[in-house]
Parts: structure tokens; C-alpha cells; sequence
């Protein structure tokens, strides 16, 4: 049915093409559901189109760029789906076209660069500076970054601001770090040009979007009358929250829902710590105890417990009335229990050396420096080493350290975990008689159960 419907392009609701003044990084679902999202709703939208680059394969940037750079977002409840074409993508293209990138780093109207790179990419940048320095083409969005940037500083093209939407604490000054660190390892006056003419803007991004798969695909044909190879599906819920400065101007985002605020930690934190978190614990606990959602682990007593002691723990420390806590932790039960976003625990468990690193341990340490044993948050750490055990050669950008890890027993492999972690905490022999305590409690309840095939 699909083959005889016209392709969404430029022949199927056709959109007016904004000026690139903003770049991106990590073309992906959620980028589009997103920052896409966003700009094509602020008041301005004429005025600021998208340039978006692909990561590590060509494949999203390929069939947009078939379709014009239009894409449909459906957003989808249990009340049923709407639809929406999103026009702010104006280039989508192939990350390893590093020359066009830097074309449009050097130029002066390019006001923003945004990224969604994955939390793993900002410690991968240093492989690229002898290729830097050699003169070759940098392999890594970082790198690529900072050869952007060297462009624009040798066309004096003036100040831009650098957005890192990606879910890491501080993580615009995370960026900040990570890209001077690389500029300065091949060039310390372009690192100094960065450190003066670029600013680095903190967020806090949340919009649960899930794969799209090829029943998406037939929805959206069937619904909307033509074909789209790259539809996004989302929740209704969005939410954008940043903290910095734009030297060279921005959209209006806040037409369309956006905060900007003095001071991001809190937002952050909380978003951080109560729903990616909870994100952390249903990914491993709900896979071994047979789920495969999230919707369907959070309707799971044992995973909805471990997840509100959890809750509990980090509320402490999220100070504020601003925050607004009782409410965002009952949204969140309704979000995660939307039994029609099909949002995969396996997607959720991939990079925890990194995740983990930024979601349990700042709890636990803040609960153990209070004078309480922090369990609900060592419980996060317990059920991933849990699941580490039984689900070998997960995806980790640490894999090797993992798998040495595990080829060790009882408190030496809980140690060895945590290492990656926190190498303080890992030291702490209270701390791993606990997390190997939760283990051991956990993972033969999870696994008799899963085994049983009975889940409640």
C-alpha cells in the first residue's frame, strides 16, 4: 500500500525553507522530536533552520534529505495518535561530510550549535588530536566540533553558543571541558579563542521517544496519505529547560514551552535523578524479571517499589519548591505507565558505566554523607551488576572493564563494578557488602522469576 503513496518531500506538504543558523550534532529520533520540535514552534521559526548531522552512519540523514528534511512526528497517548510534519530540519546530512560541517561553522550566521551525541561521546575526543594536529579529518562529533570552531575563529566570524542537550550533569560545562581540553591539545590559541568568544549553554531536555518501527511507518501512511520512511513517535509530554547565554541569538523557544533559568542544577537533578534514574533501575530489574517496556516493568510491584524508594532517597536532596517534586513524581508514574510508547528497557540499558555514574551515585553519596545507608540507590548499582551477570556483552562503552568484572566473584566483582563508577565509593567495604547484598537478594528473585515466566 505504502509503494503507491506519494513520499513526503517536496510534492507532500511542502515548508518553506528557514536559513541554516543552527547546527546539529547526532541527527536521531530525539533531536527530532526535540530541538526540531521546539524550533519549528517558536515564533521565529522562519528565521532559524537546522542543519543536522548524523553520528557514527549516514542512514537518518540519507532518507531525510529524500523527503526534503520533512519528517512526521506522532505523538502518541492513550487516547490515541496525532500527527504533526515538522519542517525545521532544512539540511540533514552525513556526519562524515566533515567539510560542509565546517563550511557552516565558519559561517557568520550560524548562530547555535546543538548536540545530543550520547552522554560516552564527550570522554572520546583525545584520539582526534593527532589527527588534528596532522591536518587529517577528526573521526569523533567533538573533534569535528573543534575543527568547526578553528574555521570560524581563522574567518572571524564572531561569537556563537554551544547547546549540549545530551543527559549529563552540568553538562554544558561538561562541553566546555571536554572541547577546550581537545582545542588545546592541538592548538592553545584556539583553545583561548573558545574559552573567550563561545558559550556553553547547560539543559535540561526530557521527551520519552521511542524507536520507530515499521508498524509506525504503515500508521503513518495509512493515517496521513503518503509515505514517510522517517517518522519519530513521542510522548505528548516535553520539556526544555536551559541556562546560559547566546551570543549570537537564539529562537524564541519559549513560544513553545521552553525555561530558561538562572541556575539549571536543580532542574537538572531532578530530571537526572527521577526519571532517568527510575529509567535505570526498570531497564535492569524489569529485564530480568521478563519485561521488555517500561510500561510493563513499572505495573510490576517489585520494580515500582524499588523505583519510589528510590524517589524517596533522591527527593531529599532536590530542594525547592519550584521543582514542584510530589508533582513531577506523579507525572512521571503517568508517563512511564502509557502502555501505547512502547519504550524498550533493552534501548534504556546500554552505556550504565556512564549513566550510573551520574543517576545513583550522587544520591548514594549524598544519603551516606546524611548518616543513611543510601540502600535504594546502591539498589540501582545492585540490580545493574545483577543483570550484568546474567546478560554478558551488554552494550558499555567500558565493555572490557565490564567483562574483566565479571570474571571475578563476590565482593571482588561488586568491587570492580563500582569501580567504574566511583573508585572512592568502590573502596568503601560498607558500601560493597551492601550493593553485593542487594545482588545477591535481587538477582536470584529476578531470575527464579523470570524463569517462571510470572512476573507479578
Amino acid at each position: 500500500m505504502t509503494a503507491e503513496l506519494p513520499r513526503l518531500g517536496r510534492d507532500v506538504a511542502p515548508h518553506p525553507k528557514a536559513p541554516v543558523r543552527i547546527v546539529h550534532l547526532g541527527l536521531g529520533a530525539f533531536h527530532r522530536s526535540h530541538q526540531a520540535w521546539f524550533t519549528q514552534h517558536a515564533g521565529d521559526a522562519g528565521e532559524w533552520g537546522i542543519a543536522s548531522f548524523t553520528g557514527r552512519r549516514p542512514d537518518a540523514a540519507d532518507v531525510l534529505a529524500a523527503q526534503d528534511g520533512l519528517f512526521t512526528v506522532v505523538e502518541r497517548s492513550d487516547s490515541g495518535d496525532t500527527f504533526e510534519v515538522v519542517g525545521s530540519i532544512v539540511e540533514a546530512v552525513d556526519g562524515a561530510n566533515v567539510g560542509r560541517l565546517v563550511e557552516l561553522l565558519a559561517a557568520p550566521q550560524t548562530s547555535v550549535v546543538t548536540l545530543t551525541i550520547t552522554e560516552a561521546a564527550y570522554g572520546l575526543g583525545a584520539g582526534d588530536v593527532p589527527l588534528l594536529v596532522s591536518g587529517q579529518e577528526p573521526t569523533t562529533p567533538l573533534g569535528r566540533l573543534v575543527l568547526g570552531l578553528a574555521a570560524r575563529r581563522d574567518a572571524d566570524a564572531g561569537s556563537l553558543a554551544v547547546v549540549s542537550c545530551d543527559n549529563l550533569s552540568d553538562n554544558g560545562n561538561v562541553a566546555r571541558k571536554a572541547v577546550v581540553e581537545l582545542a588545546r591539545g592541538v592548538d592553545a590559541g584556539l583553545a583561548d579563542w573558545i574559552d573567550a568568544r563561545v558559550s556553553f549553554v547547560s539543559t535540561s531536555v526530557d521527551r520519552i521517544t521511542p524507536r520507530t518501527t515499521p508498524e509506525d511507518v504503515s500508521l503513518v501512511a495509512r493515517e496521513c496519505g503518503y509515505r514517510d520512511e522517517a517518522p519519530v513517535v513521542a510522548e505528548p509530554f516535553r520539556n526544555w529547560v536551559l541556562s546560559g547565554d547566546f551570543p549570537a541569538g537564539r529562537p524564541r523557544w519559549e513560544d513553545a514551552g521552553a525555561v530558561f533559568v538562572d541556575h539549571i542544577e536543580p532542574y537538572e537533578n531532578r530530571k537526572l535523578w527521577l526519571l532517568n534514574g527510575a529509567h535505570s533501575i526498570l531497564a535492569y530489574a524489569g529485564q530480568l524479571r521478563g519485561h521488555t517496556t517500561v510500561a510493563e516493568a513499572l505495573a510490576d510491584g517489585v520494580c515500582l517499589k524499588a523505583v519510589e524508594d528510590f524517589w524517596d532517597e533522591a527527593s531529599r536532596h532536590l530542594a525547592g519548591e519550584d521543582l514542584r517534586i510530589p508533582e513531577y513524581r506523579a507525572a512521571l508514574l503517568e508517563r512511564f505507565g502509557n502502555s501505547r510508547i512502547a519504550h524498550h528497557l533493552a534501548q534504556i540499558a546500554t552505556d550504565a558505566s556512564t549513566k550510573l555514574r551520574m543517576r545513583a551515585i550522587p544520591v548514594l553519596r549524598a544519603e551516606r554523607e546524611a548518616g543513611r545507608s543510601g540502600e535504594a540507590a546502591a539498589r540501582m548499582i545492585a540490580v545493574w551488576a545483577a543483570f550484568e551477570q546474567s546478560n554478558p556483552g551488554s552494550q558499555d562503552p567500558r565493555s572490557e572493564a565490564v567483562a574483566a568484572a565479571n570474571q571475578l566473584s563476590g565482593l571482588d566483582r561488586i568491587a570492580a563494578l563500582v569501580s567504574l563508577l566511583d573508585p572512592g565509593l568502590a573502596g568503601d567495604p560498607s558500601v560493597m557488602e551492601l550493593v553485593h547484598r542487594l545482588s545477591q537478594a535481587f538477582a536470584p528473585r529476578m531470575q527464579s522469576v523470570a524463569t517462571s515466566g510470572n512476573p507479578n
